[in-house]
């Protein structure tokens, strides 16, 4: 996986040349092919989902086994194309840092439940047999982020389509050249598996308006949108009846209690909290450490050369450069979207700071009232407070989060701390004694992309965009 900056710029190049050819267009012309034949970009949002719609309809009939292999086939496109897809989006967006965003391709590639999420269920008694099984919904929008663009395109593709249905996405403008690569690919390699042409569709424009115009469009049966406040609004006010999924923001505290394993937990923050420059709304986002374990924690992370410990007047510099509104209380701050995503290196600079790219992560040392603290920064910048016992630490983590439910881990080894603050929190991710990657597919478990907390989806996958039809046969076919 070594490319120097010569490899990086060439990859680019080519993805973008063949981008631009079918971009080229009226918004009137037709509509953008791929190379397997089937339009994927589309001049309007009209044509991007009647397409769909029509995809869908061909695409439920030809059976389980063979939108299997199709599932296959995607799967095997986006790992061949993982390396390319991150050194785009960190060209195009500016954002995180492409070593980690291969990792996230492959991980969505490989560990995003497929069509063996939809598992049938029978029931039989006395008066007969109830059989369960997931129809689709038909055409799901779906609408994705600047901050993992690549990786979401994989992920929702994958379980939007094991579940029998077309998606129609609406990209991030900032992200929409490395998103419609991901479509065009994913797409083709669909349709040579045997799908039907346009089951992944996209209009051309990358607007609000676009956007909005998707989401009421009459023939889209399923709302998913991963994103910020703002868009998760948007979805829930569209003005139409239809299933939504909003996969929104999140603020997550790391607790570190006086039985935590040391230096291990200061090395598990530092890798989750500078994974991808901090883009994704998982990671760590503030530590909070008991009184008792403080000195402990700190060394720890003075020891580890990734992390850069900012004094206190650099922290309040710092403060006031990445933060323009936001603090205590407030529930949507205004970040300086100069830095959102940037190395910390770039961010250091901005404060007169000349560290080393080696360097990953700036951290310092704040009161609980901090605006760090309480604000999601989607930047390798970490606020550490401490608190005086773990009770106190559970309750400033939960009041942090923000009442997101989103993500949040602890670093013990006393199984009721954990269970307290388990408890307490009662997030879609919980990690213990590891970085929160672990719980979205990194370690054990599966990948997904869209947390749909908002609507207490959690961790979406393939059954979450099928219906169960429950089918009865009575007073028969009980043989037991």
């Amino acid at each position: 996986m070594s490319l120097d900056q010569q490899d990086i710029a060439q990859i680019v190049s080519e993805v973008l040349k063949r981008l631009h050819a079918p971009q080229a267009q009226a918004s009137g012309a037709a509509p953008a092919a791929s190379e397997a034949g089937g339009p994927v970009v589309y001049p309007t949002v009209d044509a991007a989902v009647q397409a769909a719609g029509r995809a869908q309809k061909a695409f439920q009939g030809l059976g389980l086994e063979k939108r299997r292999a199709i599932i296959s086939a995607i799967r095997q496109a986006a790992v061949a194309h993982a390396e390319p897809w991150a050194t785009l989006a960190r060209e195009e967006t500016g954002m995180g840092r492409w070593q980690d965003k291969v990792q996230k391709n492959l991980i969505c590639a490989r560990k995003t439940p497929g069509v063996e999420d939809l598992q049938s269920r029978s029931y039989t008694g006395d008066t007969g047999l109830t059989l369960v099984e997931y129809a689709p919904y038909g055409v799901v929008a779906a609408v994705t982020p600047s901050t993992n663009p690549a990786a979401t395109i994989i992920n929702n593709s994958i379980s939007i389509l094991s579940a029998g249905n077309a998606v129609v996405f609406a990209p991030h403008p900032a992200a929409r050249r490395c998103c419609q690569e991901a479509m065009r690919v994913l797409h083709d390699a669909a349709v040579a598996a045997g799908a039907p042409p346009s089951l992944i569709t996209t209009a051309e424009a990358s607007s609000q308006e676009a956007t909005q115009a998707l989401l009421a469009h009459p023939g889209v049966q399923v709302n998913m949108v991963t994103g910020g406040p703002a868009i998760v609004k948007v979805a829930m006010t569209v003005g139409k009846t239809c299933k939504t999924i909003a996969a929104g923001p999140g603020n997550p505290p790391a607790v570190v209690d006086e039985t935590a394993l040391f230096p291990k937990c200061a090395q598990d923050v530092i890798f989750g909290a500078s994974f991808d420059n901090q883009v994704l709304c998982t990671a760590e986002k503030e530590v909070i450490v008991t009184q008792a374990a403080r000195e402990r924690f700190l060394s720890s992370m003075r020891a580890d050369g990734r992390a850069y410990e900012l004094t206190g007047p650099q922290t309040e510099q710092l403060t006031q450069l990445v933060i323009q509104e936001g603090g205590r209380g407030c529930k949507d701050p205004r970040l300086n979207r100069d830095y959102v995503g940037k190395d910390a290196a770039v961010i250091a600079k901005g404060i007169g700071l000349a560290l080393p790219d080696s360097v990953r992560l700036l951290w310092a040392e704040v009161p609980n009232d901090h605006p760090l603290v309480w604000t999601e920064q989607l930047m390798p910048v970490l606020p550490v407070t401490a608190v005086p016992d773990v009770e106190a630490a559970v309750e400033l983590a939960y009041e942090a989060e923000g009442l997101n439910h989103h993500t949040a881990s602890m670093h013990s080894m006393n199984v009721a701390n954990l269970t307290l603050m388990a408890r307490r929190m009662q997030c879609s991710i919980f990690v213990k004694n590891a970085p929160t990657l672990f719980g979205l597919g990194m370690g054990e478990g599966y990948a997904s992309m869209s947390i749909g907390t908002p609507t207490g989806d959690g961790l979406t996958k393939a059954s979450h965009f099928a219906r169960p039809l429950h089918c009865a046969l009575v007073g028969y076919f009980r043989i037991a």
